[in-house]
């Protein structure tokens, strides 16, 4: 009954709206959201913004807000005219963590039986670039959040943690598994042990943030970025992510076999034929995601 609750309210519920932010757009069902802003941006309207919206919790990703996520994500992953994401928050917050107020009275059996968190993976299973524009705070399962992006973007004022163990449990979606990845062992155990924060500048040092940007700019920057990858072949896109991603969980050699395979499987396509004669003959290519 509680996630049918969980349902219905974000399908009632008005928008919260913060001063000075667009009005949303509305999906082909017709669905507005109570949690998330989900909008086209771009110059054609090829990058897909989902911005999280609930600054008076400071972003905390309760479940509702979770299930219009994946909607949101679902709905540009179907759309062709969609070719990159951007996934962002508040200025104040990118998402101050999970909400504890909502987890607080689970039992093992509870978690453990629901598969608690589980929905949270379909960010890593969009085919489509995402990129993270990250202001303020990026805590618990908002640096979790973001870790599971493709590319992350940061404002020079943003912080990234993992504090759970303040909290007496540790990180759930991920944290332990990619912030080591990212950042290196004794970094990620420091982070996670002490639940001390990092600025966006120690955190680019780190690896775990690829550019900088001012606090105004950011999510122009991010969407610009989108702009350009999804000027691309959305299919050869997909494999160059796949690639890249496998690089986490293969071998140096089992990686480089599907990179091969991959890169083989470009020649099939449309895309690959008309980049590499636009080449040729020193033109734009013209590409046509096939």
């Amino acid at each position: 009954m509680a996630a049918l609750r969980a349902l219905l309210s974000w399908v009632r519920a008005p928008l919260l709206l913060r001063p000075g932010w667009p009005a949303p757009r509305r999906f082909a069902s017709g669905t507005n959201f109570e949690y998330i802003i989900a909008e086209k941006k771009g110059k054609n309207s090829t990058v897909g913004l989902i911005r999280l919206n609930r600054p008076k919790a400071l972003n905390a990703l309760c479940n509702g807000l979770i299930v219009e996520l994946n909607q949101a994500l679902e709905a540009f992953e179907k759309d062709p005219a969609v070719g990159a994401i951007v996934l962002t928050g508040g200025e104040k917050a990118f998402a101050a963590g999970a909400d504890i107020k909502e987890m607080q009275n689970h039992t093992f059996q509870d978690c453990y039986s629901s598969k608690f968190l589980s929905h949270w993976d379909q960010l890593t299973r969009v085919k489509k670039p995402v990129i993270a524009a990250v202001n303020g705070y990026a805590l618990g399962g908002g640096c979790e959040l973001a870790m599971m992006c493709d590319i992350i973007y940061a404002g020079e004022k943003a912080q990234f943690g993992q504090p759970e163990i303040l909290i007496g449990t540790i990180p759930g979606a991920g944290g332990t598994q990619r912030l080591t990845r990212a950042v290196g062992k004794s970094l990620a155990m420091e982070m996670i042990l002490t639940g001390d924060r990092i600025s966006a500048q120690d955190a680019k040092q780190a690896g775990l943030v690829s550019k900088i940007f001012p606090v105004e700019t950011l999510v122009e920057e991010a969407i610009q970025c989108a702009e350009k990858i999804a000027s691309n072949s959305k299919i050869v896109a997909a494999m160059a992510k796949e690639s890249v991603n496998a690089a986490f969980e293969m071998t140096l050699t089992e990686g480089n076999k599907l990179e091969k395979k991959l890169f083989y499987s470009t020649f099939a396509t449309e895309d690959r034929k008309e980049g590499m004669a636009a080449f040729v003959e020193k033109r734009k290519a013209t590409f046509r995601d096939q």
